[in-house]
């Protein structure tokens, strides 16, 4: 993986537009508070890291947000997720999951949880 780029690789470029056009509605409502450096740092969303395309991205933090929906409990999906997350681990990053129904209850407390992260 030496000379094999990393981030936002070509070949994801089409499906990381797509996913970005196409957001589900917590998505959008987390993006929306979050965009702008609203927290004091810049967030990307549907970011390239290796071969996944993450939610939510910040380069200065090395921070992974993911926010899970249904799929994220169907059969192998955790164990997926797991190897993701060590993946991104790997990497020096660290990866915050909340679920859709957390985000859509209580917005503010995720975001809270976010932004106490990157303020550290």
């Amino acid at each position: 993986m030496k000379n094999e780029k990393i981030f936002n690789q070509k070949q994801q470029k089409l499906l990381r537009q797509q996913l970005r056009a196409n957001a589900p509605i917590p998505e959008r409502i987390l993006w929306a508070k979050i965009r702008n450096q609203q927290l004091g740092v810049k967030f990307r969303r549907q970011h390239g890291i290796g071969r996944y395309i993450v939610d939510f991205y910040c380069p200065e933090c090395a921070l992974v947000i993911e926010l899970d929906g249904d799929s994220h409990y169907q059969s192998g999906a955790q164990e997926y997720d797991a190897v993701r997350d060590e993946f991104m681990n790997a990497l020096g990053l660290q990866v915050l999951r909340f679920t859709n129904s957390e985000l859509m209850e209580n917005s503010e407390a995720v975001v809270m949880k976010i932004y106490e992260y990157v303020k550290r």
